[in-house]
């Protein structure tokens, strides 16, 4: 049943249960995104399992994240099961094979698979804030960061880059508003604690060098099979916007660096996005948009996106539109909104006359899945209710020893395990910072240098100076004006109160002359 140019998906089943005709996807249509959905145990994973070990197979590179573990068992060759091969006799799939996967492990914290980073310049100001979830006065400030950076040639590689600018806007925040636009030093310092929050999160594993090269999870091994990228993701998960954010930026960066292909015959790279309702839940209208643009666009660079969540509302109509291969597990009906939920997945599919689809997503069994892909000039088939074929490799997870085996024989094994810090944003404000103080200390002193005599730094008089009392007795010198206060004797104050009150008196006669002549 394994036809070229095709993965095989499953077989399809007739009204009476009997086997109607095996349910493939063409490879050529393979990059024009598809989804899967269904409630908790339907078989969701096994089924985006058996979809990439299809692609695998035909050479074509995946990425996915594994959220629960069991996904890794896709790099070790399966075991006979009971469920397997009843499956597969079920469905009469008589060359069912178990084989092992070319797979490269990879984890933002660096301990289930090699380190995978970007910097906070790749990331952008729009993601960025979405990672915040700045407000919208919060990410214009960070727009201008970025302005400021950029003009500035302050590289913005991590946290700690970011920080030193905002804390440089802070401290200049009058006159970079005549510049940029108001900078509010509340907004600066709101911004500072978010970073704050992201690095105790463990946003700092993911902002560094070296940052991930798309070239890197677009590779085939030597039997010609595409190596399968997965993502562990099940720590990630306990800061879902961190996972979503970061498959976004994935997928905008080869959006941005892969070339135009049109439609290949086969996909560039399959992207799968699992637990795709963490990626739109509260998010602003741009980011949607974003996304939308995003998927819309992708397929032309011979990249396909296929979504995996619970329920067909999770994902935009305006993005649901754009996925043209879609396997529906079975969905609940007990809430007024799984009732909707199981509508939608039923108005989306090409209509089947043999059956009621919105019947049948509520009594699909686990592995069983309502399924419609493109065919002919990409227009989507009928829908038909199929038993999804059993996978080749393991379904499970594997063991941590068995885990560290595989990183071992990595193809990028020594590449990305190590931290590179280089010169960036944090170190030149630094040295900026450093010469400033250095030159005001340098010009105060000079201010406190003496203009004549005295090396000491005080200002001191002609004639008056510690210089002239070396050769006087010490107790003329304890009177010098530099030895400081020195007590009046009686007659000396006297002698000041008469000059005093004589001066008074001649000042005011004056001034009383003066003003008498005006009156006149």
């Amino acid at each position: 049943m394994l036809e070229e140019g095709q993965i095989f998906v499953g077989v399809s089943r007739k009204p009476d249960d009997s086997i109607n005709k095996p349910e493939y996807l063409d490879l050529k249509f393979g990059n024009r995104h598809g989804l899967v959905t269904g409630a908790t145990g339907t078989g969701k994973t096994v089924t985006l399992q058996v979809l990439a070990e299809g692609f695998s197979r035909a050479g074509v590179p995946v990425f996915c994240a594994d959220i629960k573990g069991d996904l890794s068992g896709i790099a070790a060759k399966g075991e006979p099961k009971d469920f397997l091969t009843k499956r597969a006799e079920q469905i009469g799939f008589d060359d069912y094979e178990f084989d092992q996967f070319p797979v490269i492990f990879w984890d933002l914290f660096g301990e289930k698979g090699h380190r995978v980073r970007t910097t906070i310049a790749e990331m952008g100001p729009l993601l960025l804030s979405r990672l915040m979830d700045a407000s919208e006065p919060q990410e214009g400030v960070i727009n201008i960061a970025f302005k400021i950076a950029d003009k500035g040639g302050l590289p913005l590689l991590d946290l700690k880059d970011f920080s030193s600018l905002l804390n440089y806007m802070a401290e200049n925040a009058s006159e970079l508003s005549n510049q940029y636009g108001l900078i509010s030093k509340a907004s600066v310092g709101s911004i500072q604690r978010g970073l704050l929050v992201l690095e105790q999160q463990g946003a700092e594993h993911f902002f560094g060098e070296p940052a991930l090269k798309i070239t890197d999870i677009m590779r085939t091994n030597n039997r010609g099979y595409g190596q399968i990228s997965v993502l562990a993701a099940d720590k990630l998960m306990m800061n879902p916007r961190l996972y979503a954010t970061f498959l976004l930026w994935l997928l905008s960066e080869l959006f941005e660096e892969l070339p135009e292909v049109g439609d290949p015959e086969k996909p560039n790279l399959v992207f799968f996005f699992d637990e795709a309702h963490l990626l739109f839940n509260d998010a602003p209208k741009v980011l949607t948009e974003r996304v939308e643009q995003v998927v819309r666009l992708i397929r032309s660079k011979g990249v396909g996106v296929y979504f995996v969540t619970q329920n067909p509302l999770d994902v935009p109509e305006t993005v649901l539109a754009q996925l043209g291969n879609r396997v529906q597990h079975a969905l609940r009906a007990y809430s007024p909104r799984e009732q909707k939920a199981v509508k939608t997945a039923a108005d989306t599919f090409r209509p089947n006359p043999a059956f009621d689809c919105a019947t049948v997503i509520t009594t699909l069994g686990t592995g069983e899945a309502l399924v419609s892909t493109l065919e002919a000039k990409g227009s989507p088939s009928i829908v038909e209710r199929t038993l999804i074929r059993p996978p080749s490799g393991r379904v499970g997870p594997l063991t941590d020893a068995e885990r560290q085996q595989v990183m071992d024989k990595s193809p990028v094994i020594g590449v990305y395990d190590e931290d590179l810090d280089r010169e960036s944003a944090f170190e030149i404000l630094a040295a900026r910072a450093k010469k400033a103080s250095d030159s005001d200390a340098a010009k105060q002193a000079q201010q406190n240098q003496p203009t004549e005599g005295g090396a000491s730094g005080r200002w001191t008089l002609p004639g008056f100076g510690d210089d002239d009392n070396d050769d006087k007795p010490a107790a003329q010198q304890g009177r010098s004006r530099s030895a400081g206060y020195q007590r009046e004797t009686v007659v000396e104050a006297a002698m000041k109160s008469v000059a005093r009150t004589v001066a008074t008196q001649v000042g005011r006669a004056l001034v009383r002359g003066i003003l008498g002549s005006l009156k006149r």
